[in-house]
């Protein structure tokens, strides 16, 4: 269930007629000796004395009566669905009008029925609509949509169902940049985010959202420091994330380069198998911390070492000897590991069983520096000569062509034995 731009929600009839309508829906909840009595509280509020100012007139004691009722709203009621969705559209009528939006009193009170309605027993189609219709009542730049919609998040991640919401990347940063919340709501709810995607087991969004996350911290706030940790952690972790070069793009990363956590990233960006070892040794407690599976961080390192090969190898054969010597492994496993990296879209190779060779046709770089520009240069260089190399042969060919012409003169027959045909192509030419 997606949510939509701002809506409005109209409501017909006088402020008495919906005062008495919401008792009325309120009342079918209460046990049978009490609807009666409870509706005469409503309508003694709702009463205007000899001499006392119209309810149309007096904002304040409009207010005083929506604010009794709607303190006797504890849950869902008994309605149906559409019953249910329009009790709550005229609840949403009357509390954006009464207050100013994103007032405290506006605010206070929407915290405390948000809490109301994801807790209410009944069916999570009626709670995700009710929840919907009022983000999508609030202005786009409301600071209230924030805790609508982490309620609808958490709703949907305590029910599984977080497809429900099909929530996007780009709405996620197109509300970020439109709601008039601070910098530390604004990493709440991206860690609300991360908590819901990480729980429904979407890991690669819940690892986009935690470097947004580190993104919207200040390096030199507390809670900077765990996040970029746990931001490094996880893409060790992850079997799917080869690229590290967005963590080295991040201040709250690059803050934490005295940690032995930075200095495991910094080999899984240009370092090996043995480098991996080594801290491993020194370091097994943060491994431990973090979570990190020895086996999975050396298969990672492995075909980034291997990547990092074909990048340099491209267009040429490379042994399984030399492989194998790289990766620390038998001749016989290297095209299992081949495999592997193309199926992860490390390398584009062709693997050659006879002649035990690999022949790289595209591989991915880990890093981007000094050296990998300096081959790239190297290889167009090389790319260049050889288009030039054609582009002579076929200038030639060209040349030739124009100058070698068979001349037939006007009446004669052509010569249609082969020498005869090559003798008057050879006296022309002459």
């Amino acid at each position: 269930m997606s949510t939509t731009d701002a809506i409005a929600i109209f409501a017909e009839g006088t402020f008495e007629d919906q005062i008495a309508e919401l008792a009325g829906y309120i009342a079918q909840s209460r046990p049978e000796p009490e609807r009666a009595p409870y509706l005469q509280s409503i309508q003694k509020k709702l009463a205007v004395e000899e001499g006392q100012t119209p309810l149309s007139e007096d904002v304040g004691r409009r207010r005083d009566v929506f604010s009794a009722v709607l303190g006797d709203v504890k849950g869902l009621g008994e309605g149906t669905e559409r019953e249910i969705e329009g009790f709550f559209n005229l609840i949403y009528a009357h509390l954006l009008t009464l207050w100013p939006i994103d007032s405290p009193e506006t605010i206070n009170r929407v915290s405390s029925l948000l809490p109301i309605i994801t807790s209410s027993t009944g069916e999570s189609a009626a709670k995700y609509r009710i929840l919907s219709n009022l983000f999508n009542t609030l202005p786009r730049q409301s600071a209230l949509r924030f805790p609508v919609h982490t309620a609808l998040l958490e709703l949907a991640s305590s029910n599984d169902e977080l497809q429900m919401l099909q929530v996007s990347r780009s709405d996620v940063e197109k509300w970020l940049k439109e709601w008039d919340i601070t910098p530390t709501e604004k990493s709440a709810f991206l860690k609300t985010l991360v908590a819901v995607f990480s729980k429904a087991g979407q890991q690669d969004t819940a690892y986009y959202y935690k470097l947004a996350l580190v993104r919207s911290l200040e390096p030199t706030s507390q809670s900077a420091q765990p996040a970029a940790l746990d931001a490094i952690a996880t893409a060790l972790s992850n079997p799917t994330v080869f690229d590290f070069d967005p963590l080295f793009k991040l201040d709250a990363v690059v803050a934490t380069r005295s940690h032995p956590l930075f200095a495991l990233l910094r080999i899984f960006f240009n370092g090996g198998l043995d480098d991996l070892h080594t801290w491993q040794r020194a370091h097994a407690d943060i491994s431990s911390t973090f979570g990190l599976d020895a086996a999975q961080l050396e298969r990672k390192i492995r075909l980034l070492s291997l990547a990092d090969l074909g990048f340099q190898n491209i267009g040429q054969d490379l042994p399984y000897t030399q492989v194998a010597t790289l990766l620390q492994v038998s001749p016989s496993e290297v095209e299992r590991w081949v495999i592997d990296a193309i199926r992860v879209g490390l390398l584009t190779a062709k693997l050659a069983q006879p002649a035990q060779t690999l022949r790289v046709t595209r591989a991915t770089a880990r890093a981007f520096g000094p050296q990998e520009w300096a081959l790239l240069v190297k290889r167009l260089a090389g790319w260049r000569a050889g288009l030039a190399g054609v582009l002579d042969v076929v200038a030639t060919a060209r040349r030739r062509n124009d100058t070698v012409v068979a001349v037939v003169a006007p009446g004669e027959k052509q010569s249609e034995t082969p020498g005869e045909a090559e003798g008057a192509t050879v006296e022309a030419a002459s």
